[in-house]
């Protein structure tokens, strides 16, 4: 069994109770973080997103015309800025944006661009041109350049299944559906010392970083409360648990979470509708909860997917595209809008033409956030200027 298939096995936990045999009892003392250090937080949204229908070029007569069907009319947009604005279900993205705290990044994308959902994925998880093909994702051979040995909690991803961004060398990240009910015990309290077989020490190193991982979680959530109500959706409760870990001081560098059901070829306007207030009432209430503590300066979210929805509507939806907008709240962002507005007149086959890599803001939030060389990792792209 290979490191990767058994990090899926035993790092995966979502809910109830493991107890792990004697031998498993592991070794070592995990590097603790520093208090108030800073921290990223992902959203990643599955399917697709039309980014066209989420932050509207209102003014733009090609939008109306290329989507006679799903265009949303402008009078409806809100937060409008230099011919943009956004969805009425992100009326709290308008909020945030108007008090500073959310920045959009427009066109972001790369070259020669791949449809398919599971591959675009892992080329933004992995941070590698769309003809290359990587083991580990691109924060988690940040975290492996982070520590000189595993740190179990050093990311925490809020979901039923791993995600390749995450995967390092080193068991630096657990995956967890509930953190309340993620509570690992161990039989007896004797320490087993290194063998000379690599694989059985590696087994032993994972079972020690779930079981750490599991205390420094409990100690997190015992140290922190909700102090408001989150709506009652899977996202925002992942959100909410999100929100307890930071507050409880676990000081993970790296937070993770998804949101599917972007993939609208048909009845677009219901389905986005919905899914993009899911994401609003979430988001903001994390917001809310994050900022009155004091806290969102120290905490960065990036709000983004694999790819946007084509220009022209196929009648009652989109079809997979390229280039769309990510969005950053919080991290002392400026309230930006960065980039030019799309343009519909100069497509590639249907599809904007991406402005900005998406490698470059991986290299943004590296240098600006983390403190961190993101060359180290294999990025080299620019970062851009402004964002922070």
């Amino acid at each position: 069994m290979n490191r990767r298939n058994f990090l899926s096995l035993t790092s995966t936990l979502t809910g109830g109770v493991l107890l792990l045999p004697d031998f498993l009892h592991a070794f070592g003392n995990q590097k603790q973080l520093i208090t108030g250090e800073e921290c990223l937080v992902f959203i990643q949204l599955n399917g697709g997103n039309d980014g066209l229908n989420t932050f509207i070029p209102y003014d733009n007569p090609l939008y109306y015309e290329m989507r006679p069907k799903i265009a949303l009319s402008k009078d409806i947009v809100i937060g409008k800025n230099r011919g943009m604005g956004f969805h009425p279900a992100l009326k709290d993205f308008a909020q945030m944006q108007q008090n500073g705290d959310l920045s959009i990044i427009q066109n972001v994308g790369y070259p020669e661009p791949v449809r398919s959902h599971f591959r675009s994925q892992e080329i933004w998880q992995t941070a590698t041109d769309s003809n290359k093909y990587l083991n580990e994702g691109w924060l988690g051979r940040f975290l492996d350049q982070q520590y000189h040995d595993h740190h179990p909690t050093a990311a925490i991803n809020i979901d039923s299944i791993d995600n390749l961004a995450l995967k390092g060398m080193e068991p630096n990240s657990i995956t967890v559906k509930d953190p309340n009910r993620f509570k690992i015990k161990k039989n007896k309290e004797e320490e087993v010392t290194l063998s000379d077989n690599p694989q059985l020490d590696f087994v032993r190193k994972i079972a020690n970083s779930v079981v750490e991982g599991s205390d420094e979680i409990q100690k997190a959530l015992g140290n922190s409360t909700t102090e408001m109500t989150y709506p009652k959706t899977g996202l925002a409760k992942n959100m909410e648990w999100i929100a307890r870990l930071i507050k409880g001081n676990l000081n993970s560098k790296v937070y993770y979470t998804t949101l599917g059901g972007f993939d609208t070829h048909d009845n677009q306007l219901g389905i986005h509708e919905r899914k993009l207030g899911e994401l609003n009432d979430a988001l903001y209430s994390f917001y809310t909860d994050i900022k009155s503590a004091g806290l969102l300066q120290n905490v960065t979210v990036v709000v983004f997917s694999e790819f946007g929805r084509r220009v022209k509507d196929n009648g009652n939806g989109t079809d997979h595209g390229t280039a769309a907008p990510m969005f950053i709240i919080g991290g002392n962002t400026g309230g930006k809008i960065i980039g030019t507005n799309p343009n519909l007149a100069d497509l590639n086959q249907g599809d904007l033409k991406h402005q900005i890599d998406f490698r470059s803001v991986y290299a943004t939030l590296l240098k600006e956030k983390m403190h961190f060389d993101y060359s180290k990792i294999g990025i080299n792209n620019q970062p851009l200027a402004g964002l922070f």
